[in-house]
């Protein structure tokens, strides 16, 4: 049994996120906090809610104790991009995009990856 938590349009690139949820995918949850509290990254915060959320999920869904869930898997995937325009010589312009992502972190009992 598993449970889910998808945290959308947040305003970081999936390139930034995907090197935080690499250090976090097949650990133990309290492993996987203990690191995303330490990580010196400014969407490990947004990864620790979404991990904080799907654990809440799994214990309102009747999983077993929260020490014991694993996190089974995590991506992020692209989400709309906003583009802008920044002005440069000779009266060009060049486009400037933001991007954003959806972190998505599934928790399911199990033995550590």
């Amino acid at each position: 049994m598993e449970a889910k938590a998808v945290t959308r349009y947040v305003r970081v690139s999936p390139r930034k996120a995907r090197i935080v949820l690499d250090q976090i995918r097949g650990k133990n949850v309290v492993k996987a906090q203990e690191t995303l509290r330490f990580t010196n990254r400014a969407v490990a915060e947004i990864i620790e809610k979404t991990l904080n959320s799907a654990v809440a999920n799994a214990a309102q869904k009747g999983l077993t104790n929260p020490d014991r869930l694993v996190v089974s898997a995590c991506y992020a995937d692209e989400g709309p991009t906003m583009k802008r325009i920044r002005p440069r010589a000779k009266g060009s312009a060049s486009r400037i995009r933001k991007r954003t992502s959806h972190i998505t972190i599934i928790v399911s009992n199990g033995e550590e990856a």
